[in-house]
């Protein structure tokens, strides 16, 4: 990973305030560089299912080391980002969510619900989800939540294998 983790962020219509807030928030922080996949203006109409995959495979592709996902739920983000191999996505509507997503899923895409998450609080979401890595906090369960996680690789092996 280089010094900047790359955060890789897309949204429907339903996400773009949501989006525009979480854009200019991470455009203030050193530490992060930000790929866009837009929409870049209300005008514009992209919708989940064809938004999320762009964040998908820049992570696959490793043009990206995390994802951002935001629709109008953040449900179906979750659900088309999680099609992809290599993909963890979770759906956060607290900062508590988010912190756990990261620490024990080991997430690598946060979604999140242009409806029901207010743009102040979406900041402070993705804050918390950005702060930890896999098992930080968690560490009385670190061995146990790697076990896990492996176990949930090998499901994704089994389940992607063509």
């Amino acid at each position: 990973m280089s010094s900047r983790t790359r955060v890789a962020i897309a949204s429907d219509k339903s996400g773009f305030p949501l989006k525009q807030a979480v854009v200019e928030y991470l455009n203030n922080r050193d530490d992060i560089e930000i790929i866009d996949f837009g929409l870049n203006s209300l005008d514009e109409v992209q919708p989940y299912d064809a938004q999320a995959p762009k964040v998908a495979r820049a992570i696959q592709n490793a043009e990206a080391d995390r994802g951002v996902l935001i629709c109008g739920t953040g449900q179906g983000m979750a659900i088309v980002a999680n099609k992809h191999q290599g993909i963890y996505a979770v759906v956060a509507e607290t900062t508590f969510a988010a912190a756990r997503g990261r620490a024990i899923n080991n997430a690598n895409v946060l979604t999140m619900g242009g409806w029901i998450t207010a743009p102040i609080l979406g900041v402070e979401i993705v804050k918390s989800w950005l702060a930890l890595e896999f098992t930080e906090t968690m560490e009385d369960r670190a061995e146990w939540l790697r076990a896990a996680f492996s176990r949930v690789q090998q499901l994704e092996q089994e389940n992607f294998a063509q």
